[in-house]
């Protein structure tokens, strides 16, 4: 069973965003093995996590950090930036 959401858990929504920003992440940083370290994960955590696994709050918060955005922006969806190509990183402009 699983167990109630907590209030300060993500939303679907929220933790589809982070999931976006880490794959653009990954294609940026050459990688689940150049980005897990400096987020602090294991690369089987991140690729689990990007397949589905919950997103937590830290993990977001250390994304967000990494990515020098606002927690908001992240969770908004407002990262990577619109327009972006989540297949090669490439952005738009």
């Amino acid at each position: 069973m699983k167990p109630a959401a907590s209030r300060l858990d993500l939303t679907e929504a929220e933790q589809a965003h982070v999931r976006t920003a880490l794959q653009y992440l990954r294609r940026r940083c050459g990688g689940w093995m150049g980005l897990a370290p400096v987020l602090g994960y294991q690369r089987k955590t991140l690729s689990e996590i990007a397949h589905g696994t919950a997103v937590t709050p830290t993990l977001a918060f250390r994304v967000a950090r990494f990515s020098h955005v606002t927690m908001e922006d992240l969770i908004a969806g407002r990262f990577p930036p619109a327009g972006t190509c989540l297949h090669c990183g490439r952005e738009p402009g």
